[in-house]
């Protein structure tokens, strides 16, 4: 049964005009490709996105955070909960306390903070500057490049807790200040992004260091043109796959022939294999089965479990 049937006026009367049914997806990833949401509300600050939240957990409505989108890949059947759009993106800077910070809730796109902050002359971020995804994605997922990553550059998080009541579908929420040791980070991954769906990233601080724009900005345009240099145009969601330990997910996807193998319109970068290109016409389905045939084949040739770096959202079980 779909949850709408029993939750669907409570969102009416809850958000009205705010409240978008049959929502399309594809406009707000960066694939654009996927189906729709049930119901999809927009929330503007950290303070909106936190009244959201407790409000579906109150009433048991199931419910999924969707920032840019730059790592999502959303199902073709589309997703059966409220998708709550995080656009939440003030930001304030820190320099005259100690640590020196950036305040950014978790809607502020990482890549565009970091390059204001090396336009006002601070440093910490430069590894930043090319990624797409939001504040609250790269503190959920360790997000990082280029040497740097969340876990070095996170001073706190304050975050929504969400503790399972026994019996119910419902949650007690405390609001908490969490540091980077909290998250137990490792690569690309934290203890919330191991258990999806218990914690809520509101908004973070993030570690700066007193420079001038020429020098921050000269060492993001060194890491811009190594990007250029080894990865491809085209539209991709990143890297599809987490490098497995001592290894390269793109080589092994190389070493098993499958650089240029095309799934429909979804095909293995010929320049960098970790990156899939999706060409006009492409769908979540060709996705899937190109990342199962590359799967599939790496672990039958060396034996290695390739794990997804982009995560899945919505109803794949038809997929």
């Amino acid at each position: 049964m779909n949850y709408l049937e029993d939750h669907l006026q409570s969102l009416r009367q809850a958000f009205g005009s705010r409240l978008e049914e049959n929502a399309s997806l594809k406009r707000y990833t960066a694939a654009r490709i996927g189906g729709s949401a049930d119901a999809l509300v927009t929330v503007k600050t950290g303070e909106e996105l936190a009244d959201v939240v407790e409000f579906c957990c109150q009433k048991g409505i199931p419910f999924t955070i969707l920032g840019s989108g730059s790592n999502i890949l959303v199902s073709d059947a589309g997703v059966r909960r409220l998708v709550i759009l995080n656009q939440a993106k003030r930001i304030a800077f820190h320099t005259l306390e100690e640590p020196m910070h950036v305040w950014a809730e978790s809607g502020v796109n990482l890549g565009a903070l970091a390059r204001k902050a090396a336009a006002e002359g601070f440093s910490g971020l430069e590894w930043a500057a090319g990624i797409p995804g939001t504040v609250g994605g790269a503190v959920y997922g360790n997000a990082g490049a280029h040497g740097g990553d969340t876990a070095g550059s996170l001073l706190v998080a304050n975050i929504l807790q969400l503790k399972p009541l026994k019996g119910h579908h419902l949650y007690d929420i405390t609001k908490e200040e969490w540091t980077a040791e909290q998250f137990e980070y490792r690569y690309r991954t934290s203890t919330i992004k191991r258990q999806p769906g218990r914690v809520v990233v509101l908004s973070s601080k993030l570690k700066l260091y007193p420079s001038t724009p020429e020098v921050v900005m000269a060492k993001m345009d060194e890491f811009r043109v190594a990007r250029k240099n080894s990865q491809p145009s085209g539209a991709s969601l990143g890297s599809i796959f987490k490098n497995p330990p001592g290894d390269y997910a793109g080589r092994l996807i190389e070493a098993v022939g499958l650089k240029g193998k095309r799934m429909g319109e979804v095909e293995i970068s010929r320049k960098h294999a970790n990156f899939f290109i999706s060409h006009d016409g492409a769908c979540a389905d060709d996705y899937a089965r190109l990342i199962q045939l590359a799967q599939e084949q790496v672990h039958e040739k060396f034996g290695v479990s390739l794990e997804l770096e982009i995560e899945l959202l919505g109803d794949w079980k038809d997929q």
